[in-house]
């Protein structure tokens, strides 16, 4: 397991084991693991992100309070650059949208909003730095019309978009770092993959170690969660999909919602 999972700490792995009926001891976990060698090396420390702020922190407190979106940059093995749009709930850290293009417009970003909307109902707040896609007039418009607060961090306060920032690192360490990517369609399947995966089967140590989805469930069941999908939008935006998972493909786009 620790070698399927080798950026897993000695937790992360226990949790999964008891899921499994084993009844074992954590720190028996750490010395195995230890002799055998398989100790996760230091992460990556965070990039600094710079943006001007328009609003006070504002932390999640249920399902669809606060998301966020954000971007990454990769490449594939030509040297050819990607960009990965992000969109997370900061309350249940489900990752709600992934989307993978060479470059991505303001448009593609309204686009990704309104199909996690259509999933998953209205968020109260969205948070972002001050990127060109989230500034732009055509967003800011959007958001006013849709009733969703904006909401941007501070200049050079990466740790104010923290849950995003976190689930970043994660993605880095556990699929980015780890995979080359021979083309941008490869890319796009090996992420939609993680991503189901973190948020299905992956322990989140913040969430008492439930997945993201498990929580999502648990709060669905106190408060009333997420709306249903609403199929009509997505039918309209020429959506597809099964087993929960949804799949938008305009051209060069593709875009996954699960």
């Amino acid at each position: 397991m620790s070698e399927a999972n080798p950026r897993y700490g000695y937790r992360r792995v226990t949790a999964l084991l008891r899921r499994k009926g084993m009844k074992i001891n954590a720190k028996r976990v750490q010395r195995i693991r230890r002799s055998e060698g398989l100790q996760v090396s230091k992460r990556q420390c965070k990039r600094r992100r710079l943006g001007e702020s328009t609003a006070v922190r504002q932390r999640a407190q249920r399902p669809r309070h606060v998301w966020s979106w954000d971007f990454l940059q990769d490449q594939t093995s030509d040297g050819s650059s990607f960009r990965i749009l992000t969109l997370i709930d900061e309350h249940t850290r489900q990752c709600l949208a992934m989307h993978v293009a060479r470059s991505i417009r303001a448009v593609d970003v309204i686009t990704v909003m309104e199909l996690a909307i259509a999933r998953y109902g209205s968020p109260e707040h969205i948070r972002s730095d001050n990127g060109p896609e989230f500034i732009a007039y055509a967003i800011k418009d959007w958001l006013e019309d849709a009733g969703i607060k904006s909401m941007y961090i501070e200049p050079g306060a990466p740790w104010e978009n923290g849950h995003i920032e976190s689930f970043h690192d994660k993605l880095r360490d556990e699929c980015l770092n780890r995979e080359l990517f021979h083309t941008l369609a490869e890319a796009r399947v090996i992420l939609e993959s993680w991503r189901i995966e973190y948020n299905e089967r992956r322990p989140h140590s913040s969430l008492g170690y439930l997945t993201p989805s498990e929580y999502a469930h648990e709060s669905n069941q106190v408060d009333g969660g997420y709306a249903p999908p609403n199929p009509a939008p997505l039918a309209a935006a020429g959506v597809r999909g099964e087993h929960g998972v949804l799949s938008h493909r305009s051209g060069h786009q593709n875009l996954t919602l699960n």
